[in-house]
């Protein structure tokens, strides 16, 4: 399989840029060829004493002229071959971030972040490296050894360049023979790289737990054993680089041993002239580049290589969930949710998240959802927003099969606040607003109102311009939670899901947020997952959930009435809140 194939459509496009570039850099090459032929003459002018002036001032002014040329040509390669490598750089990241936004989120239930940022940057700069300076070390190593050798033969003494040359095939070998070693090496380092960069994201993003459970030093232990593995890695690869590159730049000296041996006595029978020594030396100098950059370039080239091939893996994984031939071309669809007889495992687990669900809510209905940790309840609404696949016509919006339904449909529609509350490193007016950048201030201010977290912002120094940390933390749980409902209002969706959203506020907030929120749900299809009854005893219609199934449904009353789970959660939290009053 052609390893190549996710970077064919850039390579494309910009072709034409690459070729001029490796066009302008063997004119460069060719340039270099020019000065050392002159040396030589310059040289044999002098022995024979026919060297004039006039002369002298015109091989002066030749060589700054190639030196000039040769420096302008050398700035025009670079912004080709080098600018076209940090434009695949800068496309193929694009390419990679995109990728990734539309895998499905199971996806990333089996990655660890610290491994998808290594690929983002160092996997990404090793491909650029790899295009880049790569190409152009390539095509000096072959363009320069290949024509100079030629040159040496032609010019002054055929025999004297092969002896000279003897130590070039070895230098070969010794590269071929490291090379496969690097690439190994390389891929350790990168996988090294992942595990420090997901650790110190890791901490990072737990650092209220780490303090809050004294564990500081276990976790900088932790990071110091993975800033060790990573180091040590990183000089296993140095030693095999180190090793290589003085072998090979002996090897490159024994050139010039064997030709001043054996030059100099050509020279001395007169065999070539001086002035041809003098060439020779210089493009035997000439050729020590090529043949280091040959060592640099196999390890580029590795890197570069062992790269492509981990960024493949991610650019071959298809999303699991996605428009396809079967979907419908719907402008807009009814909000009414069916579940019909549906079960439901979660990829790679052995035990059903939901057996046998059979639901109907209509549009402009509110349904409740009730139960232990674990019984299934925001499963229910990830097959909503389809996270995940479910089995055909047995989960229905509009009374369209929601596996055929377009995403940005069927997404568009719902308002959905999770349990996390997940805030993103911007404003609060940007987080309020992220649904729709256009949105009017009023709108925002408005939603901010309904969720009783408006007063909050205005006492903030800089209101609804206040920049949040990540995630959010520079907030209470109870605000964050109040701008994530005040998220999904602003963009103003016909189904609304709210996932155990207010846990974090107390009970008067609460309800005050609970009576606001009736006159925005009231036209709307609504569902609320909850642990306290409060939150829920105003639905239309209640569910109990437990171990994925339905066991109890009804109203408030009804369920009350029957004295079962829901019950004795409601007399139990009743009891919490008498005792909570009296203290």
């Amino acid at each position: 399989m052609n390893k190549f194939r996710h970077m064919e459509e850039f390579f494309r496009a910009n072709k034409w840029r690459y070729m001029l570039g490796v066009f302008v850099l063997l004119f460069v090459d060719g340039l270099q060829l020019v000065t050392p032929k002159l040396l030589g003459h310059i040289t044999d002018s002098l022995s024979s004493h026919t060297l004039s002036m006039k002369q002298i001032y015109f091989y002066v002014f030749l060589i700054i002229l190639i030196a000039v040329f040769i420096a302008v040509f050398r700035y025009i390669w670079r912004m080709l071959i080098i600018g076209a490598s940090r434009d695949l750089e800068f496309w193929l990241r694009n390419k990679l971030f995109s990728h990734l936004e539309k895998l499905s989120i199971n996806y990333f239930h089996h990655k660890k972040t610290g491994d998808l940022m290594a690929h983002a940057t160092n996997d990404i700069n090793a491909v650029r490296m790899a295009f880049g300076m790569g190409i152009v070390m390539a095509t000096d190593a072959i363009f320069l050894t290949i024509s100079t050798i030629i040159i040496m033969m032609i010019s002054v003494d055929m025999k004297f360049t092969l002896v000279a040359l003897i130590p070039l095939p070895f230098v070969a070998l010794t590269v071929t023979f490291f090379g496969k070693i690097i690439q190994r090496k390389f891929k350790m380092v990168q996988e090294a790289f992942s595990n420090l960069t997901d650790k110190a994201q890791e901490s990072f993003s737990g650092i209220r737990v780490i303090k809050s459970f004294v564990q500081e030093d276990k976790e900088i232990n932790n990071f110091a054993d993975a800033n060790k593995n990573n180091l040590d890695e990183n000089m296993n690869l140095i030693k095999i680089w180190g090793a290589m590159f003085p072998l090979v730049i002996f090897m490159a000296s024994l050139s010039f041993v064997i030709t001043l041996y054996y030059g100099g006595v050509l020279v001395i029978d007169k065999t070539i002239s001086l002035g041809q020594f003098v060439t020779f030396i210089s493009y035997l100098g000439l050729l020590t580049w090529p043949m280091m950059a040959v060592g640099y370039v196999i390890n580029v080239l590795q890197r570069g290589t062992a790269s492509i091939l981990r960024l493949n893996e991610i650019l071959d994984t298809e999303p699991e969930i996605f428009d396809d031939e079967n979907t419908l071309e719907l402008d807009d669809c009814e909000e009414t949710i069916e579940f019909k007889d549906l079960s439901f495992t979660y990829p790679e687990a052995e035990v059903p998240a939901l057996t046998d669900i059979d639901i109907t809510l209509e549009k402009g209905k509110t349904l409740a959802i009730i139960g232990k940790t674990g019984s299934g309840k925001t499963t229910l609404a990830n097959l909503i927003l389809r996270l995940y696949n479910v089995e055909k016509g047995k989960l229905l919006l509009g009374g369209y099969d929601i596996n055929q339904m377009p995403f940005h449909l069927l997404r568009s529609k719902i308002g959905y606040v999770p349990q996390d509350n997940f805030l993103f490193s911007c404003t609060i007016k940007e987080n309020i607003a992220f649904a729709d950048e256009s949105l009017p201030f009023e709108k925002i201010e408005e939603a901010a109102k309904i969720t009783s977290v408006y007063d909050d912002i205005m006492d903030f120094p800089q209101k609804f311009e206040t920049q949040l940390g990540e995630r959010g933390i520079t907030l209470s749980g109870g605000q964050k939670q109040r701008i994530s409902i005040a998220r999904a209002i602003a963009k103003n969706p016909g189904i609304m899901i709210f996932d155990d959203c207010l846990s974090a506020v107390d009970t008067k907030t609460e309800e005050k947020i609970l009576k606001n929120l009736k006159e925005v749900t009231k036209d709307r299809t609504s569902i609320i997952i909850a642990h306290r009854i409060s939150t829920v005893k105003d639905a239309d219609e209640i569910i109990v959930l437990d171990e994925g199934r339905i066991i109890e449904r009804g109203n408030h009353d009804h369920l009350v009435s029957i004295n079962g789970y829901y019950s004795s959660i409601y007399h139990k939290q009743l009891l919490e809140e008498k005792i909570a009053g009296e203290e």
